[in-house]
């Protein structure tokens, strides 16, 4: 098998016993990204000779016996909204183009810390604004099980990166779903944490009470030893939670004896392909009996979580992105008469369609006369979702569910009907508004082979239970399989 095939924890154990050096590796991810690079599309940005370099420290460092994180020598890649110094960070927008960051985000410094090494910047929807990378102003990525097909978004790049080998883990951001949809689509693990967890310092923010970063990786003990390293409380970000945090990793076990399971009606309804809710409903089966307890629950908000979500979403979406106007940083709009018109003129020419209409979405909502009718009744019923999911965890310990409706569309498919683009969240949304933490895990195959995601979702906080339950499925369903490219 190469090594591009191989689990984090694989590889962590071979650099351990000196199998491999971190340069060897290192060179064999970039030999694969030079071989299918050009089929998948998954980089804006590479960042080959630093990591390089960086491998042979870590390499020198295991030589002389030092006692380093799992994550030392691995190849890494992270989304381009992630702000990483001295390497270019786009948001995949032209507005970013030649954007160089002069800092570095909290868990690019918790990356650096435990000896990662930094492959590049993986292409995403523009502003993390889609659900399909289609978005993006460089490049439309594509599915390795289908290259006709979409990655899902915002984090296409990370996923299927991961998915195709051309790196061995990565960071998305999720709003709305982005690591959860793509990980489903892509065949491949993705956790997005408890809102707070993770500090979002130097993640250029998109919706800023929803965004959280998180990882993706080929097993669910590969996502553990990553949430390890990047949590935790951080005084650069007003949002981070100060509280103890585990080593998942070395708390994961497999026994769900007992574990009380929530099967929530709303998510199995009209649009869930059967595919999907086969495959989720025999995934859920097999835990069962492995002594898991079944219940079904309700959280009849569900259906109003999609328009509560993108009116926030997009309000704050407003609010963020007023700072690229063309005076502090980033793209100016070569032609223009007076400041006004290049506020226009920049803003008009800088930001792709899907940010533009969201920025006009959002400033709507917050306008005078419907912020009452709009933005306000958005955040009552985000309280509601929120109350819901807070009863429903009094009785269950994890809820069940598909995450995403159906497998990765064509390209193209929906990219004119912002609509459909949108329904494609409809089983992600509703853990963001809530600020719960949730996990996607391969559970399948639909008739064309391509890949189903169990989506597990548990109270705040309760990173533990879910890797847990998504590791005790994993042993039974077995691990990751390579696409052929």
């Amino acid at each position: 098998m190469e090594l591009y095939n191989k689990t984090l924890s694989e590889l962590a154990l071979m650099l351990r016993e000196k199998k491999i050096s971190s340069a060897e590796l290192t060179k064999s991810i970039f030999d694969r990204i030079e071989a299918v690079e050009d089929k998948i599309e998954a980089y804006v940005t590479l960042n080959k000779e630093n990591a390089l370099k960086a491998a042979e420290e870590i390499d020198k460092k295991i030589s002389c016996g030092e006692d380093l994180s799992p994550l030392a020598g691995i190849p890494i890649g992270i989304k381009d909204n992630i702000s990483t110094k001295g390497l270019r960070t786009t948001c995949s927008s032209k507005m970013l183009e030649n954007y160089v960051p002069p800092f570095n985000a909290t868990v690019m410094n918790k990356l650096c810390d435990a000896g990662a090494v930094i492959t590049g910047k993986l292409n995403m929807d523009e502003f993390a604004m889609g659900s399909s990378t289609e978005t993006s102003y460089y490049k439309k990525t594509k599915n390795p099980y289908d290259q006709t097909r979409i990655p899902g978004g915002s984090s296409g790049g990370s996923a299927a990166a991961v998915a195709a080998g051309e790196a061995v883990a990565a960071l998305g951001s999720d709003t709305g779903g982005s690591i959860r949809q793509p990980a489903s689509y892509c065949g491949v693990v993705g956790l997005k944490p408890t809102y707070g967890s993770v500090s979002r310092f130097g993640l250029v923010a998109f919706a800023s009470s929803l965004d959280q970063i998180g990882p993706i990786g080929k097993s669910v003990e590969d996502v553990a030893i990553i949430q390890s390293v990047i949590n935790g409380y951080d005084k650069m970000d007003g949002t981070s939670q100060y509280r103890e945090y585990t080593d998942y990793k070395a708390n994961l076990k497999s026994d769900v004896k007992g574990l009380k399971i929530g099967i929530p009606k709303e998510y199995f309804g009209v649009g869930i392909d059967d595919n999907v809710k086969s495959s989720v409903m025999n995934a859920v089966k097999q835990l069962e009996g492995e002594g898991a307890i079944i219940k079904e629950i309700s959280l009849p908000s569900t259906d109003y979580a999609l328009s509560s979500y993108y009116i926030i979403s997009s309000a704050e979406a407003s609010s963020n992105l007023a700072r690229y106007d063309g005076v502090k940083y980033g793209f100016r709009a070569e032609n223009y008469d007076g400041l006004i018109d290049m506020y226009e003129r920049t803003r008009s020419e800088g930001f792709g369609d899907e940010v533009k209409r969201r920025i006009m979405l959002g400033t709507f909502v917050l306008s005078s006369g419907f912020y009452d009718a709009y933005y306000k009744k958005a955040k009552l019923l985000q309280r509601r979702i929120s109350n819901e999911f807070t009863e429903n965890f009094k009785d269950i310990d994890v809820i069940a569910t598909p995450t995403v409706p159906t497998t990765a569309f064509k390209i193209g498919e929906h990219f004119n009907d912002p609509v459909k683009m949108y329904a494609t969240d409809i089983c992600t949304v509703t853990i963001n508004i809530a600020g719960l933490p949730a996990m996607s895990i391969p559970c399948g195959y639909d008739n064309n082979g391509l890949p189903i995601g169990l989506q597990l979702i548990g109270d705040k906080f309760a990173e533990q239970t879910l890797l847990n339950t998504a590791y005790a499925y994993e042993q039974l369903k077995g691990g990751f399989k390579l696409p052929t490219l």
